[in-house]
């Protein structure tokens, strides 16, 4: 197996010469650029990667504003920012001649608004106090989706910005994004809508005895299932909001319109992992078929390593002939020299018994004889230094072999990596990458940001 060339710990991986390599200084740089729309799966880091797109973009010279969907709030406190709401708020200590301004889509207030935009006063009041409204305005499946396009399309008509990036909602399939004017206008124009609209249509008290005997029972069934209170609610709502509908509709479709033009950029967010880079794939086969116009593809958190020459397969090897003595010898060698005969005891005193003394002979004292020739210190002496020395060295052993089979495990992970990003580029080859190396703490403030701007750009 040939090794990979070493790489800096805190770098990704370099592209290969087959792979178009994602130029996000250009884009951003590109006066034409108006738009910039992050998508991807749940977290992978669309937030992080929208706000340092927005910082980067402003440091450069470009008025932008990052509008986010992300409930987590993680971009207010990576911008010093107490809280973002609907309301657009500028980022203190951005470098450069730019500006970067941020905020949180307040979903409500969005639909709110649009209902006192295109309301009479009398009307509007009559719309927000309505309790299916209210209810519709808060969560309604697919709400979240069309007021994020309703957002965007406000924010582009003032024409205030340079650029305007996107941090798609965080819900099931980010692309929920893209089908929310189309879903809305379904709805507007369902069955059901259409039926409780027709009293309003065809007018007062006429209107309601011509219907009467057909709505009086599609009214009982509804009563008994939704409740009568609730189906009073909605008809009001149908009511209040009919000359309304329109305007969502044509507003929708223009915003979608909007994603379509040239000045437009999709980024795909993902990370190096099967099921992110599969839903990544659909994101770019999906842009596609809408004739979205795709930018390429930001693959975040990618690991390396700077020791990648030493395989996976080379480290265990090592990791295991240390654990099995076999590389360093701790004790068996030590102990070799200990039993040696150089070390062990002389003839003399080894076979000679020892001579009593004689009558009147006095014993002589240990310390009158000459000192000791180097080399032969006592044996309980010598022996503890050596066991010592052989619990040092198995310790040091025993730490090496941790970390080399901790580094197997990192290549391996990055091999994982390779093999899964190939895959996607073998099958989407047009599609142009970016690689962010992975940090080894989460993005807190502007510092943060700035280098994550550094590895998106290269």
């Amino acid at each position: 197996m040939t090794p990979e060339p070493a790489r800096p710990l805190d770098d990704a991986r370099t592209l290969d010469d087959a792979t178009r390599a994602l130029d996000v200084d250009a884009l951003i740089d590109d006066a034409e650029t108006r738009i910039v729309v992050c998508c991807g799966s749940g977290g992978v880091g669309k937030t992080t990667t929208a706000a340092a797109i927005g910082l980067r973009a402003a440091e450069r010279g470009r008025k932008v504003v990052v509008l986010t969907i992300d409930p987590a709030r993680r971009l207010a406190q990576s911008m010093g920012i107490d809280s973002l709401d609907n309301v657009p708020r500028r980022v203190k200590d951005v470098d450069g001649d730019g500006e970067l301004h941020a905020m949180m889509l307040d979903m409500k207030r969005t639909f709110d608004e649009i209902v006192e935009a295109h309301a009479d006063k009398e009307r509007a009041e009559a719309i927000l106090g309505n309790p299916f409204y209210q209810s519709l305005s808060a969560g309604f499946a697919g709400t979240q989706e069309y007021m994020a396009m309703e957002k965007l399309g406000q924010l582009r008509s003032r024409d205030e910005w340079d650029l305007i990036v996107v941090d798609t909602p965080p819900s099931r399939s980010a692309l929920d994004f893209l089908d929310a004017p189309k879903r809305l206008g379904s709805f507007l124009d369902g069955k059901l809508i259409r039926l409780l609209m027709a009293p309003a249509k065809v007018g007062g008290r006429a209107g309601m005895k011509f219907l009467n005997v057909g709505m009086s029972m599609m009214t009982g069934a509804l009563g008994k299932l939704l409740g009568g209170p609730l189906l009073r609610d909605v008809q009001t709502f149908v009511a209040a909001m009919d000359t309304m509908f329109g305007g969502f509709r044509t507003r929708a479709d223009a915003t979608y319109r909007l994603l379509q033009a040239p000045g437009t950029a999709f980024l795909v967010v993902a990370s190096p992992e099967r099921d992110a880079l599969r839903e990544a794939a659909y994101f770019v086969e999906r842009l596609a078929a809408d004739d979205m116009p795709l930018a390429g593809l930001v693959l975040n958190r990618v690991h390396g390593s700077g020791a990648a020459q030493l395989s996976a397969e080379r480290a265990l090897a090592a990791a295991e002939n240390l654990e099995d003595n076999r590389i360093v010898d701790q004790g068996d060698g030590k102990e070799a020299v200990r039993s040696s005969p150089e070390h062990s005891a002389t003839p003399e005193t080894s076979e000679t018994p020892t001579e009593a003394p004689r009558p009147g002979q006095t014993t002589p004292d240990p310390r009158d004889a000459p000192d000791a020739p180097a080399g032969s210190a006592a044996p309980e002496a010598h022996e503890t230094h050596t066991d010592a020395d052989a619990s040092e060295e198995q310790l040091t052993a025993q730490l090496t072999a941790g970390l080399l089979r901790l580094h197997a495990e990192r290549m391996r992970l990055l091999d994982r990596e390779q093999r899964t990003r190939d895959r996607f580029t073998s099958f989407h080859p047009e599609v142009a990458v970016t690689e962010v190396a992975a940090l080894p703490g989460d993005v807190h403030d502007l510092a943060g940001l700035r280098a994550i701007g550094d590895r998106l750009a290269g």
